[in-house]
């Protein structure tokens, strides 16, 4: 794949203006007003019959897990797997991070991350007990791994536990940078196993939580640089009792670790998408301006250091382009992208949306610096694409680990 189909062109056409109608209205609320985004997000999915697309493929696959239960069908593998719909997937990701990336990792967390969990680990059981609303967006997910001293060494330095009390668990610890956390209403706990043995020795699991449930507390949002339309909290839980229909796959013995590395995949190329939507708007924006901008006499895009600036700004564009067209390819095939090629394009995406959303403010000079400006709100949002699913220094140490194995 080396362009868009005109299908992907309609597509985006739709979604561009729906953006401009529904959601480029309300940035400044969402911006600065402490508005959660989830009206919009679920009038994004109504709109495009997300939501009963969801729904739809739902059925099919929880009738192809039963069958699988019954021994009448063998588990979905390579390209019937995977389908060839990964365009479809990616192309809104691009467009709302052309205007507010916020909703893009609110939606992505609750859908990809939460819902993905329960679908990938989950008995059938509960996944028609939580999945289904999570993936049409009728709730809201969560999904909690990182701690206040844990960081980048998630498991590493994990301290949130689950204790056996007769046939039940009791579950204790912290999470922060938790996003969607102020509002979740189903939240995927990942916690260790403590059966008094060292905690470099105990499993992982995860639970599934709702709201309200007693001991269990959801923050206020936090206050952070960027990414304002997509709230961001702290949990904490004591002696929370679940039992073991809440343990996801309902068994002790499925090791997590395999299955975070493959969310973290998931989760680094979702990052490259959001990275063009960003460098994509900041190209457009300097582009107009560097033609409206009259400096010394001309327009500022006849001076050659701003003909670099945006030279630049497309060649990055370009490149990330690329980048998602061999997903969507990889996709089709049912081939996924294995952790060390996820971060490359992670860590590739993070630093060009950095740099170019950097380069849009100083082409700006002074406007661009204020917030009346958008290249001020998407500098401050791509920042986080360098932190958050694992930090560059982090994806510098899987890539260079897989090329020394």
């Amino acid at each position: 794949m080396y362009e868009w189909s005109e299908e992907h062109k309609m597509i985006r056409d739709a979604v561009r203006q729906f953006i401009e109608a529904e959601v480029r209205p309300l940035r400044d609320e969402l911006e600065f007003g402490d508005t959660p985004p989830y009206d919009v997000i679920r009038s994004f999915y109504r709109t495009f019959g997300m939501d009963q697309m969801a729904r739809d493929s739902f059925s099919r696959r929880i009738k192809r897990d039963k069958e699988v239960e019954a021994g009448t069908a063998a588990p979905l593998e390579g390209r019937e797997a995977a389908g060839n719909n990964a365009g479809m997937t990616l192309i809104p990701i691009i467009e709302l991070c052309r205007c507010s990336p916020g909703l893009v990792t609110a939606m992505g967390v609750s859908t990809g991350l939460g819902a993905g969990t329960i679908m990938s680990r989950g008995t059938v059981r509960q996944k028609e007990r939580w999945a289904l609303d999570l993936l049409t967006f009728e709730k809201v997910g969560a999904w909690a791994i990182t701690e206040p001293d844990s960081g980048s060494d998630a498991f590493g330095r994990m301290q949130s536990t689950a204790r056996r009390d007769g046939d039940e668990y009791l579950l204790n610890g912290s999470k922060t940078f938790i996003t969607n956390g102020p509002y979740a209403d189903t939240t995927v706990f990942i916690c260790k196993l403590d059966e008094g043995n060292p905690p470099s020795e105990r499993k992982i699991l995860s639970f599934v939580l709702d709201k309200g449930m007693d001991g269990f507390e959801q923050t206020k949002p936090m206050r952070k640089m960027g990414m304002h339309s997509s709230p961001t909290g702290m949990l904490f839980l004591s002696d929370v009792r679940v039992g073991k229909d809440r343990l996801l796959g309902e068994t002790e013995d499925v090791p997590y670790r395999e299955g975070a590395k493959q969310a973290f995949s998931i989760e680094r190329v979702g990052v490259a998408a959001m990275a063009l939507g960003i460098v994509d708007r900041c190209l457009e924006l300097s582009i107009a301006y560097a033609k409206e901008c009259v400096r010394f006499g001309k327009p500022i895009g006849e001076h050659q250091l701003i003909q670099d600036k945006l030279a630049r700004m497309e060649m990055a564009r370009f490149n990330l382009e690329n980048m998602v067209f061999r997903s969507i390819e990889k996709a089709a095939v049912g081939v996924g992208l294995e952790l060390a090629e996820a971060s490359v394009m992670k860590l590739y995406s993070a630093r060009a949306a950095m740099e170019v959303a950097l380069e849009a403010v100083q082409l700006h000079g002074g406007n661009g610096y204020m917030a009346e400006y958008e290249v001020e709100q998407l500098a401050r949002d791509a920042k986080v694409l360098q932190i958050y699913a694992g930090t560059d220094e982090i994806q510098i140490s899987q890539i260079a680990r897989s090329l020394l194995s």
